[in-house]
């Protein structure tokens, strides 16, 4: 049995049997320190030039697994391979080279701008600290992407709070790309926009990985517009991965309950169209004391006695490319 997505034979990023475990306070008075497992071992492959949706509810491990890969949360165990690199091994000179390769676009763009600096300025900085170019060309450079992001050059000199969320985004979009990274990774950007807006952002995003060339992992819990965007998806689940694979054969024919009951919520813009949400009973379990078994068995309708006691591993389902992580779905596949 297989517990990872196999990809083509040089994906750009490796990731494989990624851990990352969290320490908290004790436990009451006297109790013992108390862990949580936010990523719980999960493989997954990212090819050059696609965009890899990545869906789950919130705490379900999404960010923990971008920031893992970045190491501003370092993993606990597990492998993270850039382009032949494993970037668990680099020290911290490596790493403040590697992080011209790898760019990450926060949730917030107002926090994660400095707003003592104009527009301007912030888009400048990487190129001051990584020492590329002169006062000119960095200038230069600065200018020419605000513009191919949309800020017309009235903008330049604004600070973070004269800007709209939209224009905000812009301004961080622009300050990740002005290194020119082979790996952009996006969590959720566009989750604190207004609707318009997003489309918005969306586009800008799908004509710049076109123009730089970019790979992009997108973080997000709009499954509409991860089916738009992306290329592959994986469903993630209180740290594990419950299933991966094309976007087109995930959505046309989810395996998993919790896959289906994501999609099943989808709003449908017709009115004449009815479609039978599946409902999921409960909360999502504590990940400070995950059930046994199969993290969903307590929420699903299909679980049987296995699911209880034993987790099943991510194992290819049919001829489509899908993976899934569920002992009935595989009971089927081996019976047919």
């Amino acid at each position: 049995m297989m517990d990872t997505q196999q990809g083509s034979a040089d994906p750009l990023l490796s990731v494989s049997d990624l851990r990352l475990t969290f320490s908290t306070g004790f436990g009451g008075w006297f109790g013992n320190r108390r862990h949580v497992r936010a990523v719980d071992g999960i493989s997954f492959d990212v090819q050059r030039g696609e965009v890899l949706g990545i869906v789950g509810e919130s705490s379900c491990g999404k960010s923990s697994v971008a920031k893992s890969i970045l190491n501003i949360h370092p993993p606990t165990s597990g492998r993270i391979i850039f382009d032949g690199e494993d970037l668990v091994t680099l020290n911290a000179r490596a790493w403040r080279d590697m992080r011209r390769e790898i760019q990450y676009v926060f949730q917030d763009p107002l926090g994660a701008l400095d707003p003592r600096m104009t527009v301007l300025s912030q888009v400048i900085e990487p190129l001051i600290i990584h020492s590329i170019g002169n006062t000119g060309e960095r200038t230069k450079q600065a200018h020419e992407l605000l513009e191919a992001v949309g800020l017309l050059a009235e903008s330049h000199d604004k600070f973070p709070h004269e800007l709209s969320g939209g224009q905000r985004q812009r301004v961080v979009l622009a300050r990740a790309l002005i290194l020119k990274p082979r790996l952009l990774i996006c969590d959720e950007p566009v989750s604190a926009l207004d609707v318009s807006i997003q489309a918005q952002v969306i586009q800008l995003l799908e004509e710049l990985k076109t123009s730089f060339d970019l790979t992009i992992m997108f973080i997000s819990h709009d499954l509409s517009l991860v089916r738009y965007f992306c290329d592959t998806i994986v469903v993630m689940y209180l740290g594990r991965i419950v299933e991966s694979g094309p976007i087109d054969e995930v959505f046309a024919n989810p395996r998993h309950p919790y896959t289906q009951a994501l999609i099943s919520s989808i709003p449908v813009p017709d009115p004449t169209h009815k479609r039978d949400a599946i409902i999921l009973q409960g909360e999502p379990p504590s990940s400070f004391d995950p059930p046994a078994g199969c993290h969903f068995h307590p929420r699903c309708g299909l679980q049987i006695a296995h699911c209880l006691s034993v987790y099943p591993d991510l194992d290819p389902v049919g001829q489509s490319g899908q993976f899934v992580a569920c002992h009935v779905v595989q009971g089927r596949e081996r019976e047919q």
